[in-house]
């Protein structure tokens, strides 16, 4: 499930181009190298960071926009049918 950890975790990394993804149910955040693997074949990209950012405008957002984005993506999740 998708939570403030799980987006933190994202934004702390150091790539761009690192993503929350989700696989199987489980979501985590993998770089770019790790999704182009086998261990990650059929995952849905939920988020790059750098869109991430782009949306946030900052890689500090605050509790509550954190909140609200972490509601948003288990809303997508949801429509998904995950």
């Amino acid at each position: 499930m998708i939570d403030e950890h799980l987006v933190r975790d994202l934004l702390d990394e150091r790539e761009d181009d690192a993503s929350l993804v989700l696989l199987a149910g489980d979501a985590q955040v993998v770089d770019r190298t790790a999704l182009d693997s086998d261990a990650f074949r059929g995952a849905a990209v939920l988020v790059t960071r750098r869109d991430l950012v782009e949306r946030l405008g900052t890689t500090t957002p605050t509790p509550d926009e954190l909140t609200r984005l972490v509601a948003a993506l288990r809303d997508t999740i949801g429509k998904l049918g995950a």
